[in-house]
């Protein structure tokens, strides 16, 4: 089934390359979709993402128009069967990963053995009991399929990955982090999709995944950092009694008693 899924969303996006550039369509397609699904939950920047929306479908005939949908719905179609990298796989297939563009994503298999060599060991289960879930950071995300990887390595271990695992995802390039965020918000990852440069600390836009909002995970968030900077306070009943220093003996006068010794 996901093999024909993936099929047909080739044959759609082929079907709109007789009159425009592929590579522009897939560009247009990832965005479209993205705002799609930020719009129905990031009230905050609704307004400027749906103008942009406009803007792209602006630019494309009717026929293209009614293709979109059809494609995000083979999409979802796709990514119900098991967790993968549907449009990463797309994207290769499409031969849109050419050297001029100089953007190859890493294998999902080679994604599925990270993952599993990530999660090993004793300190995921201790991490998830004491703090309540753990956190994934991606540099250079992609499409998103290390970290497709992840969510499903955690489930096959028994973690539901909706509820324990909360990913910062950031990309250089605006596609890629469209790509990543509609695969995140349809497995239900939360997730913070971000545009901007990890090597020059230079952050530019924010995607919030329907997961991340719906789980308030930035209050959940800000709370685990404002804990981790207060400072360590000693109980009362365990902090040592100060020392009271004893006043010198005095005689009957008031005057302070020396002793020189024997």
């Amino acid at each position: 089934m996901t093999r024909q899924n993936i099929v047909n969303i080739l044959k759609l996006f082929q079907s709109c390359r007789y009159r425009h550039d592929l590579y522009t369509v897939f560009s247009d397609w990832c965005e479209c979709a993205a705002i799609s699904i930020s719009s129905s939950m990031d009230v905050r920047q609704r307004e400027k993402r749906e103008a942009r929306y406009m803007k792209i479908i602006g630019r494309y005939e009717r026929e293209v128009v009614e293709t979109f949908p059809k494609i995000l719905g083979e999409v979802v179609m796709a990514l119900e069967t098991a967790p993968q990298d549907v449009l990463g796989s797309t994207f290769h297939e499409l031969e849109l990963h050419n050297k001029a563009r100089g953007q190859f994503f890493t294998p999902y298999a080679l994604c599925q053995t990270m993952a599993l060599m990530t999660i090993s060991g004793d300190d995921l289960h201790k991490n998830i009991e004491e703090r309540g879930y753990i956190t994934a950071h991606e540099p250079a995300v992609g499409a998103g399929a290390t970290i497709i990887a992840l969510a499903e390595a955690l489930k096959d271990a028994g973690i539901n990955y909706q509820q324990h695992l909360h990913v910062k995802a950031v990309d250089i390039d605006p596609r890629a982090v469209h790509m990543a965020y509609v695969q995140f918000s349809l497995l239900h990852i939360p997730a913070q999709a971000i545009v901007g440069d990890t090597l020059r600390l230079e952050f530019r836009e924010d995607w919030f995944t329907p997961a991340h909002v719906m789980g308030f995970w930035s209050g959940r968030l800000a709370a685990d950092r404002r804990r981790q900077q207060m400072p360590i306070e000693v109980p009362v009943a365990e902090a040592p009694p100060p020392e009271i220093a004893k006043p010198p003996p005095r005689s009957a006068m008031g005057l302070p008693l020396f002793d020189f010794g024997q």
